[in-house]
């Protein structure tokens, strides 16, 4: 049973990738619209000050923007392959199983990269988006992405017996 919850878990983590990388396709002008408030450092009223300058290139934010959807699909695929691999080999040893996570705890990891590293190291941390009511929601929902992910990363990294 743990290697189903595990399994199922990882699933999620897949689906929650390709989610959000779905919506921001399907709602590509107001992502970018999103992701270029954030960049411009507009409404920063409590820390008006920042060590990086405004960005405002439409080429520039839609590159940000890129790379935000193609970490987010690579959520989707990398943990969705896993969670396919590890169901394959559910019923084989704890050495094959424990081997077979790989993909897993690549699609886990790269939602860390995603949501900790891209929203809240560097969307928060760099571009303070935490000072705007539009910011500080982006960066709830990341925190809640990144850290529902590491546990289920971590889980999955337990050995199998």
């Amino acid at each position: 049973m743990i290697r189903i919850l595990k399994i199922v878990l990882v699933a999620f983590v897949a689906l929650q990738g390709l989610t959000y990388f779905v919506e921001n396709i399907l709602n590509w002008e107001a992502a970018k619209g999103a992701v270029g408030y954030v960049l411009s450092l507009a409404d920063h009223n409590v820390y008006p000050n920042s060590f990086v300058p405004p960005i405002t290139n439409p080429a520039l934010v839609t590159m940000t923007l890129v790379i935000i959807v193609t970490g987010e699909l690579l959520v989707g695929v990398l943990a969705g392959l896993g969670a396919l691999r590890l169901l394959s080999v559910a019923g084989k040893s704890a050495e094959e199983f424990n081997n077979a996570k790989t993909l897993a705890l690549l699609g886990c990891g790269m939602a860390l990269v995603v949501w900790f590293g891209l929203f809240t190291v560097i969307g928060a941390g760099v571009f303070q988006m935490w000072q705007t009511p539009a910011g500080g929601m982006s960066m709830e929902g990341a925190m809640t992405y990144y850290l529902s992910s590491g546990i289920v990363l971590l889980f999955l990294n337990m050995p199998d017996r």
